[in-house]
């Protein structure tokens, strides 16, 4: 937060005006252009508000015009600090309501994320280079998915009245600001890459470190002359439990600390906290490194907080490991894995539960030839992700629920956000096939009005429903969510009955492009340093 001053923050209005309607040649700014400005925002009030022409200081000052793109984020870090002296005063009138209490404490937690992001994205911005910008979208777009974890928090744990009006009022001001900040943010693209495919056995990039080369090149056997930790339940390691291995790491750093996790099943919730950068978690095999618990809503926990591991550290590696949430499909949302942390990737792992398995919080993330399975929404989030040579496995719910593999929560449309399910399997667990219990299992299902997932070039057995996709029990409309299906195959697969929303689409390649790794998460800046194979073919 040091660099984002108080005396920066109350400039805030003539700085936007002058990086907003400033040219080379810089003109005064007047009413009409903020108004046309603003009127393009998705909180046009919201946006005049803030704004008051100071010509005399606009004339006076020259900043690089690239810093344009961080002024609404700027203002919403002032309204922000109203929102953090609401939950604190909330979390002591809650302190004897756990349930609420704990929700609060989710909002303080994401609260400081969000604080952090913007901060971040201040730095990225004043590198002025173009290159920068889908990080610092990537952050605006978290910060909205952290405002709305927040409500969702409160409004499904409070059983009687909380004073949530200053909160709910502060959380408005400072995300609206927020959300305009993203529309204004310039989109970046770069080619279609065809036929790019990196091995986990291959060359390394000419940045990688040496000390990085052998950390990412280890097989399970050795050390790394001090530059890595093991975890082994039998006290022959470092460390006897995962969290004292990462309590251990330095905070914020920017080199990879490697955890080696010995065979054993480690009954712990583990939490890598957004100050613990750069973690890899690497086991003995995803059959035999087991990390485990069973939180969940059903016995107190916030969806948020249930998870087992829970990672919110940027650069965040995990490989040859199982996380498993034992709850049960009785207890409702019991996330094994929640990761709401930026260049994450996960390869050759288990993810294991029953209702919301998988937490894809937030951020950019990657999964390559991992099991995951569950019941309903057993993948969620509003990450921009990217599923590749993965088994999707529906198990077996509760009486009467039907399974939902997806429930993707994009709800602004100006968020880069979404599931993109490549190469992947689609099926049924032993026990649900071997059921005499009729359950439908569907592809998605809508959890915001901008939700977005695709399929391409998967195989889809026949557990899955002819319609393909079924609404949100809310009723909220069909009409701005994007799903598509791009040449997949298998007895679920065909499109001739699936569902006739607007926002359904059979796509084309140009389409089905679009959401690529290098696309759709730019992995290809970002997943050559993590020596995961990846695809870059549609």
């Amino acid at each position: 937060m040091a660099s984002l001053s108080p005396l920066l923050i109350s400039l805030f209005p003539h700085l936007l005006l002058l990086v907003l309607f400033s040219t080379p040649s810089s003109s005064s700014p007047n009413t009409t252009t903020i108004h046309s400005i603003c009127q393009s925002t998705p909180y046009p009030s919201s946006c005049l508000s803030s704004m008051h022409p100071d010509v005399s200081l606009s004339r006076s000052l020259h900043l690089p015009s690239s810093f344009s793109l961080l002024s609404f984020a700027l203002r919403s870090l002032h309204s922000a600090i109203t929102a953090a002296t609401s939950l604190s005063s909330l979390l002591s009138s809650a302190a004897h309501h756990q349930p609420a209490a704990a929700a609060i404490q989710d909002c303080r937690d994401l609260h400081a994320i969000t604080l952090s992001s913007l901060s971040l994205s201040s730095s990225l911005l004043q590198s002025n280079s173009s290159s920068t910008l889908p990080s610092v979208r990537a952050h605006l777009a978290a910060a909205l998915t952290n405002k709305a974890t927040c409500l969702d928090g409160l409004a499904s744990s409070s059983r009687r009245p909380l004073p949530t009006s200053p909160l709910l009022s502060s959380l408005s001001s400072a995300y609206e600001l927020v959300s305009n900040s993203l529309s204004l943010l310039p989109r970046t693209s770069h080619p279609h890459r065809h036929g790019r495919r990196l091995s986990a056995q291959g060359g390394f990039p000419v940045w990688l470190s040496k000390r990085d080369r052998r950390i990412l090149q280890y097989d399970g056997v050795g050390g790394y002359d001090g530059m890595a930790v093991t975890v082994a339940k039998d006290g022959t390691g470092n460390f006897t439990t995962i969290t004292e291995a990462i309590g251990f790491a330095p905070n914020n750093s920017e080199a990879r600390i490697v955890i080696m996790v010995r065979a054993g099943v480690y009954e712990e919730n583990v939490e890598v906290a957004s100050y613990k950068t750069n973690i890899v978690m690497l086991g003995e095999g995803s059959d035999v490194t087991v990390i485990t618990g069973n939180r969940s809503v059903g016995n107190g926990w916030t969806t948020f907080r249930s998870a087992t591991v829970a990672v919110s550290g940027q650069g965040f590696l995990a490989r040859d490991l199982t996380f498993r949430n034992t709850a049960g499909p009785a207890k409702g949302q019991a996330v094994a894995l929640r990761i709401n942390a930026d260049l994450a990737a996960v390869y050759r792992c288990i993810i294991d539960g029953y209702q919301d398995t998988l937490y894809v919080h937030s951020f950019r993330q990657f999964y390559r030839e991992c099991d995951i399975y569950g019941t309903v929404d057993f993948i969620f989030g509003n990450a921009a992700v990217v599923f590749q040579a993965c088994n999707l496995v529906a198990k077996r719910p509760i009486l009467g629920q039907s399974n939902v593999i997806t429930a993707q929560s994009r709800d602004d449309p100006n968020e880069d956000t979404g599931i993109s399910i490549q190469n992947c399997t689609i099926v049924a667990s032993d026990e649900l096939a071997n059921s005499n219990v009729s359950v439908k299992t569907y592809l998605g299902r809508p959890w915001r009005i901008y939700s977005r997932t695709v399929y391409i070039e998967s195989y889809i057995d026949g557990l899955v429903d002819r319609a393909g996709w079924t609404p949100w029990p809310a009723n909220q409309s069909v009409d701005s969510l994007y799903y598509g299906e791009y040449m997949n195959v298998g007895p679920g697969a065909a499109t001739g009955g699936r569902v006739t929303w607007p926002g359904y689409h059979v796509m084309n390649y140009d389409q089905a492009s679009n959401f690529s790794v290098s696309q759709f998460i730019y992995g290809d800046q970002w997943l050559d340093s993590t020596m995961f194979p990846y695809d870059d073919e549609i």
